[in-house]
């Protein structure tokens, strides 16, 4: 008996449903993107070991799905390397190339390969799958979608302020309800100074940014685990509850600051952002002294969004950062970027049943397929709705009515048009509403601005 097939675990496939939804998040975020000038480029699949190994830490590394070289991959390995089975090195022996796990780290290659065609700034978005060989659960797949918008050689602030613009008009154009946070890792390395843990700023910032997730009581207890005191953990409790508004908070933590350049220089970098945007946004700003984002590149603003009315994690996230493609050998090109999460806005959208109809809709009108004479009435009066922009299949067989019926049915087809002998006699065709179970008999035109 043949065996039944499957896919790789942490992977899905997609029905016609599904893909209409996702690809009305994509082209939503898209025609955001691009009124604001930004640009679409593609990497490969694929990168070079040599491109990805390093850049994620030692568990990073490990996660990275490696690809076998081509042809006779073990000519080169010895057979006292093979009984060594040290997987670390036969991988770097057996594999030259791996599957990219994320969309950053290709990006800052290409920016350095393509430096002399790109205009600075450069605004460029980017939407592909990523893979990583984690354990799969809820929530977590080893291949998934990343939307990531970046704008690289330029310091300017304005960039944060329109990345947020871009965010707020995306969840907007969403009907989706968002709380946008933001911080500084400037006033996060400020705090560290005057409780007087700056060498601790990594192990503060990880601590801190599982806050949500595990409690204060247990972010103390991670804190005096790394090492900080009883009475630098002390100094640091009011700090992460402060309260009130974003400008009280400001107020706040530049007075707790003033001994720290870098602090208040994040202080300085955060208020003109909330000022410059004032209250243009759709949706809440608010200034959270918690928020850390665990990766350690960034360098200035950070920004992530959650949703108000669906209970899930980050659904957006980004920053500053000042180094982007130093890690290829050409330093000092400041970027910003956000990331969109496309698999948990599915799931929000979902949750919410926020999809327009017009946007995750098949086929409108099916015309029924009688026979050849018939056929060759309808096909005329099939090109035209199509022309006018109406979904539209003629069925392939002369099947039997039920039959046919039942297609539309299944495909939840809105409309069925129905041409026999008496219709063609007078050149109109019968349009049967399957939703009410009303019928009409309609000239093309009629017919066509009734589906309108």
């Amino acid at each position: 008996m043949a065996q039944k097939p499957s896919i790789p675990k942490g992977t899905r496939d997609f029905s016609p449903v599904e893909m209409a939804k996702r690809n009305y998040i994509f082209d939503t975020i898209r025609n955001v993107y691009a009124l604001y000038g930004f640009q679409q480029i593609e990497t490969p699949a694929m990168e070079t070991l040599g491109t990805l190994m390093g850049k994620y830490g030692e568990e990073g590394d490990k996660l990275l799905f490696k690809v076998l070289n081509s042809g006779d991959f073990l000519s080169k390995v010895s057979d006292d390397e093979l009984k060594e089975r040290n997987a670390l090195h036969l991988a770097a022996r057996l594999c030259e190339k791996g599957l990219r796990y994320d969309l950053t780290v290709p990006f800052a290659r290409y920016v350095v390969m393509h430096r002399e065609e790109l205009q600075l700034p450069f605004k460029r978005y980017q939407v592909q799958p990523v893979w990583r060989a984690d354990r799969p659960q809820k929530g977590r797949y080893r291949e998934f979608y990343q939307f990531d918008g970046d704008v690289v050689g330029s310091d300017s602030l304005l960039n944060e302020v329109e990345l947020m613009q871009i965010v707020d008009t995306v969840f907007t154009r969403f009907g989706v309800r968002v709380q946008i946070k933001i911080n500084n890792r400037k006033i996060l390395t400020g705090i560290a100074e005057v409780i007087g843990a700056a060498d601790k700023i990594v192990d503060i910032t990880v601590a801190i940014d599982k806050l949500d997730k595990i409690g204060i009581d247990n972010v103390n207890a991670e804190l005096a685990e790394k090492g900080l005191t009883a009475e630098q953990i002390e100094k640091l409790q009011p700090i992460i509850a402060l309260t009130g508004t974003n400008e009280e908070k400001l107020a706040t933590i530049a007075q707790v600051l003033a001994a720290s350049e870098t602090g208040i220089k994040g202080v300085e970098e955060t208020r003109y952002i909330l000022n410059t945007l004032g209250s243009s946004l759709h949706n809440e700003i608010e200034l959270d002294l918690t928020l850390a984002r665990g990766l350690n590149y960034y360098t200035g603003a950070i920004f992530e969004v959650k949703a108000l009315d669906v209970q899930i994690g980050s659904i957006t996230g980004g920053g500053r950062y000042d180094n982007l493609t130093g890690i290829f050998g050409m330093p000092g090109l400041s970027g910003v970027g956000i990331s969109f999460g496309v698999d948990r806005i599915f799931d929000v959208l979902n949750a919410l049943d926020a999809y327009p109809k017009n946007a995750v809709g098949g086929t409108q009108l099916l015309f029924i397929n009688f026979g050849e004479q018939e056929t060759a009435y309808c096909l005329p009066i099939v090109a035209k709705a199509r022309e006018a922009g109406i979904r539209t299949e003629m069925y392939p067989d002369a099947a039997k009515m039920k039959k046919q019926m039942s297609y539309a049915n299944g495909k939840a087809i809105p409309f069925v048009a129905l041409a026999g002998e008496s219709e063609m006699a007078e050149g109109k065709i019968t349009l049967k509403n399957m939703t009410t179970g009303e019928q009409k008999l309609l000239t093309p035109d009629e017919l066509i601005n009734e589906i309108l």
